[in-house]
């Protein structure tokens, strides 16, 4: 949902600033909803939690603020490091219970509990992102008769689009204790929604968890029941936990393979001590806006005001806008995202709250606190002064200033196949773009394809159809003559014939138009073949 910046409160205390994705921003309904679920969320207490500290929902881009460990998610371990010992797992389990139970205590649902939303320290586990996954899945922007989430580590009733409480987040950390023991997810190594489809039929086809060691079976077997009601409670699966990892879960001394350890002593001694900011290209000083070896840094800008978090019931003071950095690069080489894929793999350290105002999703990368713009000339030691004063320009220079394009052209009549598959839905990322079901980020997509079985489109975000193919014209088609959430196959020569111009707001905030050139008939469905153009809109 969103980019996450390592920060500091004005007393020196690291917060992990997660800023929200700018369409989901744009949402009304999502700005309430976040607002009621992180309110919900910051009633949260208890152990193996970072808690959320403040939150703002004024600003272009709502963000909000929880306690930073320099950690190792559970999902960068597993890959860097495989499968954890089982008593390693056993315990990580049990005190991800026991956050669980206060988080449920509060009456928060987590919904997107996930390897990447654990992170590992010395002192134990942590769970992290609770309570705000709620918020997305109220806006369309983000839903079509879908849903919010992991679908890998989703429940039955999740997947089948039902209401999810708290046995949904039970279900869950039973998926997360078979990874994290064994390396193999109980339903099989498919693709997400694949991989979705055989949890939404649990009922009827359970999984085989013959092959998981004896002691992680009878966890597996009492966390995945099909019946939310059957499924066991955090507070009885922590003391499961501990009983059948024969130690204390508050004994955490060396609770993890020495490598896994040294792995985090590394992330947290790359964080103290970031590398130097490169220079601004055009001249003054910058400093704090470090960036981890191998990414890269751009220069800060001016100097944000110092975060101070605020009581629960206190409303935070919008912070005052600031000019925006350059704009955005392609994805790949963005700030890496905590929670939402690898948290605590930091690619931008910042030394002060991000300033609210700017928009782009690369705002503030490399940023930090600035020492100020280029040296004045008449104040440098050894120099003499200059008239650096000039001339007012002419009414004729003045008329040949151009102004600045609204739009910045990226993809220009791209060919894009669409194609269909018969048995897994295919995500569709127009900022890549990409078309395909091995998806890495759900929440970069724009479209799904439906299988055989859902024959229809689903927009993830709202679409709609342009009079015209240029920018301006597809932004206004994308707003005010918006298709339904989804299409099916059989209105396709309807409602989108060949000439159609569909156009949206991608998830990184850039205009997207499809021009659809053919429609081609494959059994119930269609194969749509288009001319993707992508444009930038101009940064504030």
């Amino acid at each position: 949902m969103g980019t996450v910046y390592l920060s500091h409160t004005r007393g020196g205390q690291p917060v992990a600033l997660k800023l929200i994705r700018r369409d989901l921003g744009r949402d009304d309904t999502f700005r309430r909803r976040f607002a009621q679920e992180v309110t919900a969320a910051r009633r949260v207490k208890g152990y193996h939690l970072l808690q959320v500290v403040d939150h703002d929902i004024s600003g272009e881009r709502p963000w909000l603020a929880t306690e930073f460990v320099a950690g190792l998610p559970l999902h960068d371990a597993l890959a860097e490091h495989g499968p954890l010992p089982l008593p390693a797992a056993l315990r990580l389990t049990g005190c991800a219970a026991r956050a669980l139970q206060s988080i449920h205590a509060a009456g928060v649902v987590h919904r997107d509990l996930k390897p990447s939303n654990l992170m590992l320290t010395e002192s134990g586990p942590h769970v992290i992102d609770f309570g705000i996954a709620r918020a997305a899945d109220a806006t369309q922007l983000t839903t079509s008769n879908g849903f919010i989430g992991t679908p890998h580590y989703m429940s039955p009733e999740h997947a089948l689009g039902q209401p999810v409480g708290p046995a949904g987040d039970v279900f869950a950390l039973g998926l997360i204790a078979a990874v994290a023991a064994t390396g193999r997810h109980p339903y099989g190594e498919g693709g997400g929604l694949t991989v979705a489809t055989l949890i939404a039929g649990t009922e009827q086809r359970p999984p085989d968890l013959s092959g998981y060691p004896e002691p992680l079976r009878e966890v597996l077997t009492r966390t995945l029941a099909a019946d939310p009601g059957r499924r066991i409670a955090p507070a009885e699966l922590a003391a499961l936990c501990e009983r059948l990892a024969g130690e204390p879960l508050d004994d955490l001394r060396d609770w993890l393979p020495a490598p896994v350890t040294a792995s985090i002593r590394t992330r947290a001694a790359e964080i103290r001590t970031p590398p130097p900011p490169q220079a601004p290209a055009f001249g003054g000083t910058t400093q704090g806006s470090a960036a981890f070896p191998g990414t890269t840094g751009a220069p800060a800008p001016p100097p944000p005001p110092t975060y101070r978090a605020t009581a629960p019931g206190e409303r935070p003071a919008p912070a005052p806008a600031a000019p925006a950095p350059s704009g955005p690069p392609r994805r790949g080489r963005l700030p890496l995202a905590l929670g939402a894929a690898g948290a605590g793999a930091l690619a931008v350290l910042l030394l002060n709250l991000l300033p609210l105002g700017g928009d782009g999703d690369n705002e503030a990368e490399g940023g930090g606190s600035s020492a100020g713009s280029a040296t004045d000339p008449a104040t440098t030691p050894g120099r003499p002064e200059e008239d650096t004063t000039s001339p007012p320009p002419t009414e004729a220079e003045t008329a040949q200033e151009p102004e600045p394009e609204p739009y910045t052209l990226l993809i220009e009549a791209q060919p894009f196949e669409l194609r269909t598959d018969d048995y897994t839905d295919v995500g569709v990322d127009y900022d890549e773009p990409f078309a395909g079901t091995d998806v890495d980020d759900y929440d970069a997509l724009e479209l799904y394809l439906g299988d055989s079985l859902k024959e229809r489109w689903e927009f993830q975000t709202a679409t709609g159809l342009a009079s015209g193919p240029t920018a301006q014209e597809c932004e206004l088609g994308s707003r005010t003559n918006v298709l339904p959430e989804s299409l099916d196959y059989a209105d396709f020569e309807d409602t989108l014939p060949v000439g159609s111009l569909l156009c949206t707001t991608t998830s990184e905030g850039n205009i997207a138009l499809l021009e659809v050139t053919a429609l081609t008939p494959v059994d119930d469905r269609y194969d749509v073949s288009t001319l993707l153009t992508v444009w930038e809109p101009a940064r504030p």
